[in-house]
């Protein structure tokens, strides 16, 4: 939106060759940011649900449109329809009613006399259809009556500007206002699909609507070849590469490929002379490998033909939600499980989600697509801070740097939802820009910062700087739209000092089960396992662990604690265990990536959670019980406050914290009543059955709805969830989510 206000109020005051310069300039910049998401989006391949294929059973659909601007494009008309029609095609062209010029009668009548389709293009092309809802409005009554008048079924929008719900007042069956993927457009917000899909009526709706002569809502057919002013005057480019690579990737996914191109910049000599002008031998060439190169795999129709057939044999799921969503946080994507489950829940809803994270090594690609979400890794990270300055100092530069991502995407790809991921809080002000463009904004509260800070860092005037935190916490809220908090003993805290119950909900750390399903076992070495995957710090008490196997290597020789994660600690355990002469039996793992944990924890024979029940450690909820559980893998855990309130005997086996003597031997009964650890593992099936993220992500997904929609949050009040025993019915706590990575 804060881009195509730009629009608005700059065009008019720019020339045509000032702005051409301007949308070069932006176009490099976009360019070498759009790695992985153009022109190619792998996630915009997908088919949609009870997809019939095409018809003839062709591989894929070809669709030619042209946009006729101005005098001269008007001209040039039959010259390029001739030429379409030399190489065996027929096209849509759409021209502007109003746009000080005129659009001959008998010229449209000379293009459908001979097979052609003619559309409506905006209404001006004066980049302010959509300035308010009143003017859309208002200019809709007027399309409408050209529509009628040219007996034209099509619209699209000067500069691909679009709101699908607006678009509900035309007489239309089918509108081409918008682009599977296309960074360097004014709105550059794509629908991340290579097919056409439905758009059903959500309010009042168009005159023919209302008085049921026309059935609510409309096909949209994205176009999903780069069009042609941005592909050979913002670019530059002297070839039709990237539109034969774009063709191959479509006709290999089945797509519907639809391209749109300008009569007005097509040179008719062998070279252009204009700054805003190619060759239109350019466009013959494309001809030519179409007809040559894929003869008799593709289906030929003109755009409202395609429109039919969708209304006619597709089943009218809804639209793809088309929201661009971007993730926030100080951590590893690939590994952080929370992120990943909400921005992948998102995607497979539609929506178009950015991530950005940090970088574990330098081979890491600067931006990746990973199931569908596009990956910017901005900063690398040690975890080996000495002083809570290196720490700040860290956290700042991956502020400021996050905050121009976010900057120069509101100048390019407006975002309707931020979800920022502390620690810290005050990263949420990295979306500054974002929602003053519009973008509602999420903290999520995966850890309290003040209490996490003085568990960590101890400092000298602790009180003064917790005070601080408390401040900024406070403050970070208050300026986010929603709080997310990741248990019930941190939102108890939250609403008392720092935000109100009713901008909160509580979401722990579920378990997804696309990722969590149950493995089967591959391992049988006679080694007793005892795994234990995640940070190394202080709190975690994996120094208690290691000792708790030294106790028990005497009676269970076959013993292995394996530790796979990095941490400040990590030195100093390595150390602990060769102190202990335990180097053949705690072996020290690399952090591996999310969707292979499962499988490791699946060859485990033991889960331990021995975390110090000290201030932070004591309320900090831990997702790996639960991925333990996943795996049916018994766990032994610290009979933390935070851990007593969700689980008890049925499923776990708890320990008093820091005790070293009653957790190894739990450890010995672990591996000597073989009863007992079925137990466990059959309770904690079901558990995770009954509190899985598949039961909740419905939650995560109504509140952004309602977030962007402008609506009322409905949460369910997280002050009245009583602790339900895990090993009894359906009923659970509230809503819930991860603190720990």
């Amino acid at each position: 939106m804060f881009k195509r206000t730009l629009y608005y109020l700059a065009k008019p005051l720019i020339s045509r060759r000032l702005q051409i310069r301007i949308r070069q300039s932006f176009g490099r910049r976009t360019l070498r940011n759009s790695t992985g998401v153009w022109p190619i989006k792998e996630a915009a391949g997908r088919k949609p649900g009870g997809w019939p294929g095409w018809p003839g059973g062709k591989q894929f659909a070809l669709v030619l449109t042209h946009d006729v601007e101005g005098s001269r494009g008007v001209e040039r008309v039959r010259q390029l329809a001739e030429l379409e029609m030399e190489y065996g095609f027929r096209s849509s062209f759409n021209f502007v009613p109003e746009g000080g010029h005129s659009v001959p009668e008998d010229l449209r009548a000379w293009l459908v006399d001979r097979g052609f389709e003619v559309g409506v293009q905006d209404l001006h092309h004066d980049a302010r259809l959509y300035r308010t809802r009143e003017d859309f409005w208002n200019s809709a009554q007027k399309i409408n009556r050209y529509l009628k008048e040219w007996k034209a079924v099509g619209f699209r929008s000067a500069y691909m500007f679009h709101d699908l719900e607006w678009l509900q007042d035309l007489d239309v069956l089918y509108d081409s206002s918008t682009f599977d993927t296309d960074p360097f457009e004014p709105q550059p917000d794509g629908m991340d699909t290579i097919f056409p899909f439905w758009v059903g009526a959500r309010g009042a709706g168009s005159e023919s609507e209302r008085n049921g002569t026309r059935e609510p809502g409309y096909v949209e057919l994205p176009y999903t070849l780069v069009q042609d002013l941005n592909l050979f005057i913002v670019l530059q480019e002297k070839s039709i590469d990237i539109w034969k690579r774009k063709l191959a990737w479509i006709a290999s996914r089945e797509g519907m490929a639809l391209l749109d191109t300008h009569p007005d910049y097509m040179s008719p000599g062998p070279r252009s002379t204009k700054p805003d002008e190619y060759p239109i031998d350019y466009y013959r060439e494309w001809l030519r490998h179409i007809r040559d190169d894929y003869a008799g795999r593709y289906w030929h129709a003109l755009p409202a033909e395609v429109a039919k057939f969708y209304k006619a044999e597709c089943p009218r799921a809804p639209q793809p939600a088309h929201r661009r969503v971007c993730m926030l946080s100080y951590s590893f994507y690939e590994t952080d499980n929370r992120v990943r489950r909400y921005a992948e829940a998102l995607v497979k809803q539609g929506c178009s989600v950015d991530a950005i994270s940090l970088r574990r090594e330098d081979s890491q690609p600067d931006q990746e697509v990973i199931d569908g979400v596009t990956v910017y890794r901005i900063q690398k990270r040690r975890k080996d801070e000495k002083s809570s300055l290196q720490h700040l100092l860290r956290l700042c530069r991956f502020w400021f740097r996050s905050a121009k991502l976010l900057q120069d995407s509101a100048f390019g790809r407006t975002y309707d939802l931020v979800h920022v991921h502390n620690p810290p809080d005050f990263m949420a002000f990295a979306a500054c820009i974002s929602k003053w463009s519009g973008a509602k904004i999420i903290l999520d509260i995966h850890d309290i910062v003040p209490e996490l800070y003085q568990n960590k860092f101890h400092p000298v005037g602790v009180r003064v700087i917790v005070a601080a935190l408390k401040w900024v916490e406070k403050c970070s809220m208050r300026f986010a739209d929603h709080v997310i908090v990741s248990n019930h003993l941190w939102h108890k805290t939250i609403v008392a000092r720092s935000a109100p119950a009713e901008k909160t909900s509580v979401f722990i750390n579920h378990v997804d089960p696309a990722i969590f399903y149950p493995r089967a076992r591959t391992r049988n070495d006679g080694v007793f396992t005892i795994l234990f995957p995640g940070s190394l710090s202080w709190h975690q008490g994996v120094d208690i662990a290691i000792k708790a196997v030294a106790r028990v290597r005497s009676e269970l020789p076959g013993v292995q604690l394996h530790i796979y994660g990095t941490g400040d600690a990590r030195e100093s355990l390595i150390a602990l265990a060769k102190s202990l002469d335990l180097e053949e039996q705690i072996l020290f793992r690399e952090v591996v990536p999310l969707d292979q944990v499962a499988q490791i924890i699946a060859n485990a024979d033991l889960g331990v959670v021995p975390k110090r029940a000290n201030s932070f450690g004591n309320e900090a909820y831990s997702t790996k019980i639960m991925e333990f559980m996943s795996q049916g893998v018994p766990v032994i855990i610290s009979r933390t406050k935070i851990d007593s309130y969700y689980f008890d005997d049925s499923v776990v086996c708890f320990f008093e914290p820091e005790n070293v003597e009653e957790l190894a031997e739990s450890i010995l009964r672990m591996a000597r009543d073989k009863e007992y650890r079925e137990m466990l593992s059959r309770n904690a099936l079901a558990y995770v059955d009954r509190h899985g993220w598949d039961r909740k992500k419905s939650e995560y997904l109504s509140l952004v709805d309602s977030l962007v929609r402008g609506l009322p949050v409905a949460i369910a009040s997280p002050s009245s969830a009583a602790k339900v025993p895990a090993g009894a019915g359906d009923p659970e706590p509230a809503p819930v989510s991860d603190p720990l990575p």
